[in-house]
């Protein structure tokens, strides 16, 4: 198992509700697979886009720094590029 850094972004139009919810979700695609979230960084908060992705001009960035394996992120990364409210994610090995 590696390290990784994940970021996604978010609908910004999401409530408080929806958005940690999702987030959740998110985070149980990486332990249901045998991975660990070592941590989740939500202080980017809403940021606006350099251009429109699917008719949005605003994202909630989320960052997640996980332990996991190649089934853990093959499993997130087919369910990620599915979900209607994540605009874009990026997955990459973190050498800390």
């Amino acid at each position: 198992m590696r390290n990784y850094e994940i970021m996604y972004i978010l609908r910004a139009d999401l409530d408080e509700a929806a958005r940690t919810a999702e987030n959740e979700k998110l985070a149980k695609l990486i332990t249901d697979n045998g991975g660990k979230v070592n941590k989740t960084d939500l202080s980017w908060g809403v940021k606006e886009l350099a251009y429109e992705i699917k008719d949005q001009k605003k994202g909630f960035y989320v960052i997640l720094k996980v332990t996991a394996g190649d089934q853990a992120l093959y499993q997130f990364n087919r369910k990620i590029k599915i979900n209607p409210n994540v605009l874009r994610h990026i997955i990459v090995v973190d050498h800390e």
